[in-house]
């Protein structure tokens, strides 16, 4: 179905953002066509995602070290179980994106929050409405390249905080599923959480212009987006060579 009217087509054209696309894209591609992933990237999928998930705990402020049994803390163990599970969700988010978030919610906030609070987003009408237009994007609401899609779902759900818990890791881990839904990760190789993680500073300031919805705020952030799937197919790339 073509679309008429598509709500990314306005930041597809924005400065540098083609540019981004491009280089992301190829980077991933080099990953994914590594001989060792071939036939051996559950392998590395299995370590990108646990990865990811100490980034992406970090991020929401999980202590740095780590120790053995880190795991045990209520950030870092819901961080893991939303990794674990985002394979089984793939299938949910392309065709109820929202109903994948509240799972999302449920594993990374277990330990945070009592039961009545988990997979349930705030009562607010905006929060609602934004919600319904990213499920309608997820689900073939915008013919946008995939890396401005993914940036776009990570964006707005760090800027809409729609459970009050435990956001950023949802964000994280919904942008890995849309990278993986959309065929810009298809294997989910790429660790892109630790991109974000090393310019923390750079992550916050770019996530903040995009809350703004300003065009140069929005440019930053896809663009920076863009830069940490480069990175985080390196960031794969090494993952896969210390396997061969």
């Amino acid at each position: 179905m073509a679309l008429t009217t598509d709500p990314l087509a306005p930041i597809v054209a924005l400065p540098g953002i083609a540019a981004a696309v491009d280089r992301a894209r190829d980077a991933l591609v080099g990953l994914h066509n590594h001989p060792t992933n071939r036939r051996g990237w559950p392998a590395t999928a299995a370590e990108a995602g646990l990865r990811a998930a100490r980034a992406s705990a970090v991020l929401d402020g999980a202590p740095l070290d780590r120790t053995d049994d880190a795991v045990a803390g209520p950030v870092l163990a819901g961080a893991v179980r939303v990794a674990e599970e985002q394979g089984r969700l793939l299938g949910v988010w392309r065709t109820s994106p929202l109903q994948a978030l509240a799972r999302l919610h449920m594993l990374a906030a277990a330990d945070l929050v009592a039961e009545p609070g988990l997979g349930r987003p705030r009562p607010d009408a905006d929060v609602s409405a934004r919600l319904a237009l990213l499920a309608e994007l997820v689900t073939g609401g915008t013919a946008a390249p995939a890396p401005v899609v993914v940036a776009v779902v990570h964006g707005e759900l760090l800027a809409l905080a729609p459970f009050g818990s435990a956001d950023g890791v949802v964000a994280r881990a919904a942008a890995r599923l849309t990278a993986v839904a959309t065929g810009l990760d298809p294997k989910g190789l790429a660790v892109p959480e630790v991109g974000h993680l090393r310019r923390r500073p750079e992550y916050r300031a770019a996530a903040a212009g995009f809350a703004t919805g300003t065009a140069d705020g929005v440019a930053a952030w896809v663009r920076h987006c863009c830069a940490q799937w480069e990175a985080g197919a390196r960031e794969g790339l090494s993952i896969t060579e210390a396997r061969a």
